[in-house]
């Protein structure tokens, strides 16, 4: 077995509960003999690079515990995406400081580099093994079935109370608010948000087959939004809006909007430091109504950092306490069936600890972590569209509906005629 330090590092976005597992993986590492010390990197990759640590092997329990109940990263995170010459700078820190084990906490792209260090560590004949303890509010890493990302959990709670009050603030006064949810490229958040709350309506990427474009996006908001006037006489509702539809617009119409900066940060991913999608929906929806002479109060408002943060919820907190001690089993319980991993990522299925091997969660064509998407062909995605009132095939199929929501699109200077009203939202139906 080898002996050494174990170093833990905290990379990408906070969450509720990063320090927990951060926490769980020193109290389990410093029953075992076979750890000498237990550092933590500040900030990340960018921290052992600087040989930045804080020495975490003399901390009094409570001191801990303290910790692991503080949302956000204790050790401060990071977004770098190491190459050749930093991977080669981190294996000169480890093995200055005899650093034979690395936790490594951290969503997709954290995985990604946990496991190229993993594979230099290898190639260099250094003896090392390193895991990978996942977390994102995105619950888009490919753990087995449908077992949550730690931190998707709270983040959706604190989401559904933020939306479950705009429900009531868009009702008193009747308007609507237009809600924006992070997460980059899938649309488990903003789905599990709004499927909670019982919003009005809720637009994901992965409901698209292919590019997504803004006109489509307002039509489905439109749509949603006369069907309600229309059939219910309201004049309130809430819309949730996936951000990571943005990743499927096409960049020469991104590009068109004033104002706009399109970058790729240091993983590829696009980085749209300019454009703010709530308040581009809200102003397209507000010019369609206000040019056919029925203004609309509409509000838009971004949910995301505020939910990365929160105060952990239960199944968090013990969540991820299992995680951090599993992390530390791994590395140190001498499995021979784990003996060929450099590297893994942990997780518990069916109450069970589980180390995925990293080659497993590479995409085989990019080489890069494979994406875990909302199955649109699944119940938990098919329940909650029918509570969502949007538009239907049977709805431009039925006369008397018809006629009453192109009465709704209609003002005292604009009539909208049933077949004009059938003809333009025709495409969100098409099978």
């Amino acid at each position: 077995m080898l002996k050494g330090k174990v170093l833990i590092a905290q990379g990408g976005g906070p969450t509720a509960v990063i320090n927990q597992s951060l926490v769980g993986a020193v109290l389990a590492a410093r029953k075992r003999q076979e750890i000498t010390g237990i550092l933590g990197a500040r900030h990340g990759i960018a921290g052992i690079m600087a040989e930045d640590f804080v020495d975490l092997t003399t901390q009094s329990k409570g001191q801990l515990e303290r910790v692991a109940h503080t949302p956000a990263a204790a050790l401060g995170s990071v977004r770098l995406k190491p190459g050749h010459a930093e991977c080669a700078r981190v294996l000169e820190v480890f093995r200055k400081h005899d650093v034979r084990y690395f936790f490594y906490i951290g969503g997709n792209d954290s995985a990604e580099t946990a496991h190229i260090i993993a594979e230099m560590a290898k190639a260099a004949h250094y003896e090392f093994c390193t895991v990978h303890i996942p977390k994102t509010i995105d619950n888009d890493l490919p753990l087995p079935g449908d077992i949550p990302n730690f931190g998707f959990e709270t983040a959706r709670q604190l989401g559904f109370e933020l939306v479950h009050n705009l429900m009531e603030d868009s009702r008193t006064p009747g308007r609507w608010y237009i809600v924006v949810v992070m997460g980059r490229t899938a649309g488990h958040l903003a789905l599990g948000i709004g499927k909670a709350a019982g919003a009005t309506l809720t637009i994901i990427p992965e409901e698209f087959s292919g590019p997504v474009h803004l006109n489509t996006v307002c039509d489905i908001l439109e749509g949603a939004i006369l069907k309600r006037r229309a059939l219910w006489n309201r004049a309130d509702g809430v819309a949730i809006v996936a951000e990571g539809l943005l990743e499927r617009v096409p960049a020469e119409e991104l590009s068109q909007i004033e104002g706009v900066r399109i970058a790729p940060d240091s993983y590829g991913h696009l980085t749209l430091a300019e454009l703010d999608l709530a308040y581009l929906l809200n102003t397209l929806a507000d010019h369609r109504f206000g040019s056919r002479g029925t203004p609309l109060a509409i509000v838009h408002k971004n949910i995301g950092y505020e939910v990365r943060s929160a105060a952990p919820i239960a199944f968090d907190c013990e969540y991820v306490r299992s995680l951090g001690y599993g992390a530390v089993d791994f590395l140190l319980s001498g499995n021979p069936a784990l003996a060929n991993l450099s590297g893994a990522l942990v997780c518990l299925v069916e109450g069970k600890l589980q180390y995925l091997d990293f080659a497993t969660l590479l995409d085989p064509k990019t080489g890069k972590s494979r994406i875990r998407l909302v199955d649109v062909h699944k119940p938990a995605y098919k329940v909650a569209r029918e509570y969502m009132i949007r538009l239907e095939k049977e709805d431009l199929e039925n006369a008397e509906t018809v006629r009453l929501l192109a009465q709704a699109a209609s003002s005292q200077t604009y009539r909208c005629a049933p077949d004009e009203l059938r003809a333009r939202f025709h495409h969100l139906v098409e099978v």
